[in-house]
């Protein structure tokens, strides 16, 4: 079934329980700045804008490894403080993405999931089950960046001393 963004769940949510609050992990979220310390790929920020996460805002980011740098734009398509996020990733010449992020709070804490799939261009070409199994990993590894983010994973000076 198609949501009103346009995206139909692919079997590639993946979920992590986190002790951070909703409020805590969608303050990573919600700085736009931070997208490439949790998203898998993404290498620098070039620009945010002012309204980020607002829906029509955008994110100018690059994605790949020095000197092969490509520029795009990731594009906020829906923002339900402390439960859901929905972005339109951009990433050419693979393609774009429906990214929809949803926070579930539980008594310590909240679980974050990440459903994503391809939504445009040759990333379409790659069958479902291979695409699936590389999103889960990539997804997973983008969960985990958030939680240490959200639960301040490395902790104050004074804790480590």
């Amino acid at each position: 079934m198609e949501s009103r963004t346009g995206h139909r769940p692919g079997g590639n949510t993946v979920s992590l329980r986190m002790t951070a609050s909703a409020a805590e992990v969608f303050a990573v979220l919600g700085n736009g700045w931070l997208y490439p310390s949790w998203v898998v790929g993404a290498s620098r920020m070039r620009e945010v804008d002012e309204d980020w996460p607002l829906p029509r805002s955008e994110l100018h980011h690059s994605f790949g490894v020095w000197p092969l740098l490509i520029n795009d734009t990731t594009t906020a398509l829906e923002w339900q403080y402390g439960r859901r996020l929905v972005l339109r990733a951009r990433g050419w010449p693979v393609g774009e993405a429906t990214v929809v992020i949803t926070l579930e709070p539980i008594p310590d804490g909240c679980v974050v999931s990440i459903d994503e799939d391809v939504a445009a261009g040759p990333g379409l070409a790659v069958l479902a089950p291979v695409r699936r199994g590389l999103l889960r990993v990539r997804n997973r590894e983008a969960l985990r960046r958030l939680r240490f983010l959200a639960e301040g994973a490395a902790g104050t000076y004074e804790d480590q001393a």
